[in-house]
């Protein structure tokens, strides 16, 4: 199948607008440029493979130069994957054909994808069956599993799961509980109506019962900073409380 001719006047509608749907590849290309000649099936055989789940199209750059200027191409072939009206990834030259097909598979929703966001307990175990290591996965699987008291398997899971905050933050919060549980006298008392709180969605209240229990978590403090950053994390940088938070924090760790 051959890629789709865009044009100035269709790219809005064929690419912006299309990408809303589907990923859609812009092959900026030229008919004097040998490479892009090279590129050009290549690209079209890798799509094709994808059965619909991304899009091509061609952009002649001596024919469209108010594109090529918007987009700044100065080299060519240039390919951009848009996304959501944007530009996601992209690559400038020919490439052999591995290269293109990690290029097109970085674009298409994997089966785990999928699989998180219906986000029930079957696709989410599904998910980390296929992915272990998938923070977006583990992570409210894990919550499923210790709303029932299967802790355990919780922490199995939250194991494989590497450089998340709030999956680290998570397995600390299990081990916490299990000290309460256990009666160690280090815990604060009122670290239950903290959890309570994140549970119901009450974020600030738990945050700020968390960093008023740490000074008397002997032996334990690690674990609640753990859970703390894990709930800073989750809220993002953007966060007026996860700021106000992370400054009491910094204040009682330094």
């Amino acid at each position: 199948m051959s890629a789709v001719d865009v044009t100035e006047a269709t790219f809005a509608q064929a690419v912006i607008e299309r990408s809303r749907t589907v990923p859609v590849v812009v092959d900026f290309w030229a008919e004097w440029c040998g490479p892009c000649r090279q590129l050009g099936p290549l690209l079209e055989r890798a799509v094709a493979q994808r059965a619909g789940a991304v899009e091509l199209v061609k952009v002649d750059v001596d024919s469209n130069q108010q594109l090529a200027r918007a987009f700044q191409i100065q080299g060519i072939p240039a390919v951009k994957a848009f996304r959501d009206g944007r530009v996601v990834a992209e690559f400038v030259g020919a490439q052999p054909p591995q290269a293109v097909d990690r290029f097109l598979d970085a674009l298409v929703p994997s089966e785990a994808d999928g699989l998180v966001a219906v986000g029930d307990e079957a696709s989410l175990r599904r998910a980390v069956e296929l992915e272990p290591g998938r923070a977006d996965a583990a992570v409210p699987l894990a919550r499923l599993l210790i709303a029932r008291g299967e802790t355990r398997e919780a922490l199995e899971i939250l194991s494989r799961v590497q450089g998340s905050f709030v999956a680290d933050g998570l397995a600390a919060r299990i081990a916490l509980e299990q000290a309460l549980a256990a009666g160690e006298a280090a815990i604060p008392a009122d670290l239950p109506d903290a959890f309570a709180a994140l549970d119901a969605g009450d974020r600030d209240r738990g945050l700020d019962l968390l960093l008023t229990a740490r000074p008397a978590a002997d032996g334990r403090k690690d674990d609640l900073r753990r859970v703390i950053v894990g709930v800073l994390d989750e809220l993002g940088v953007d966060s007026d409380l996860a700021r106000a938070s992370r400054r009491r924090l910094a204040a009682a760790l330094y």
